[in-house]
């Protein structure tokens, strides 16, 4: 047994000592003289898919990052149109207002019947005023206490309207009285009336309380106008 065995165990040593050498099937060395053939190479399909692979990947994160800047700067330009709709309403409503207010003028005091009196104050050095009341025939219209902000517009040159109202064609009585501080801090109280024809336009009639120099104190007239 042992016999048949040692040819084998030199055949496949010689085997592994020489592995470029071909064998029979019966596990003889085959010819020289027939040379193996080289196995042709075979390219891997492995590659091409992670090319493509590689670039769906890159092409995704560029459109990732182009999607993250879009997204940055939606939020930045959002708001400062916002900001700028809101205020072009609010100018919308300001204007409304201004139309609507008018608009309510005209239908309550229509131009044939409205008559309007205004207050306003030329230096008023030798005048403090407090308040004014107001009777247009013989009817008090008006009663208004004046804080030391509306005084000192008024003294800027300011005018007040402190009466706005209907009045029928024909002829009327306006008296005006003028409480406040006089020269020497005293207190001054002064009163003016002035007669008027009301006709069909509107009627304006300023109430104006003016220094008189030459006497070192204040005069209250009424002026009105055509």
């Amino acid at each position: 047994m042992f016999a048949n065995i040692a040819p084998l165990v030199a055949s496949a040593a010689f085997a592994l000592l020489a592995p470029g050498t071909a064998w029979s099937a019966d596990g003889q060395p085959a010819s020289p003289s027939a040379p193996v053939s080289p196995q042709p190479a075979v390219a891997s399909p492995v590659a091409p898919t992670l090319g493509a692979a590689t670039s769906e990947a890159a092409a995704g994160a560029s459109l990732g990052a182009k999607d993250s800047a879009t997204a940055a700067v939606a939020p930045t330009a959002a708001p400062a149109s916002l900001d700028n709709r809101i205020q072009e309403l609010k100018g919308d409503v300001i204007r409304l207002n201004r139309d609507l207010l008018v608009l309510e003028e005209e239908l309550l005091f229509p131009a044939n019947t409205q008559v309007a009196l205004f207050v306003s104050m030329d230096v008023g050095k030798l005048f403090d005023l407090d308040s004014v009341q107001i009777k247009l025939d013989d009817k008090v219209v008006t009663n208004y206490l004046y804080t030391p902000l509306e005084v000192q517009a008024l003294h800027r040159g300011g005018v007040q309207r402190a009466y706005l109202g209907n009045l029928k064609a024909g002829s009327h009585e306006i008296v005006a009285f003028f409480t406040g501080k006089g020269p020497h801090d005293r207190d001054y109280k002064r009163g003016t009336t002035v007669k008027f024809d009301k006709g069909t336009d509107p009627k304006y009639i300023e109430l104006r309380i003016k220094d008189s120099t030459g006497k070192l104190q204040p005069e209250f007239e009424v002026k009105v106008w055509q």
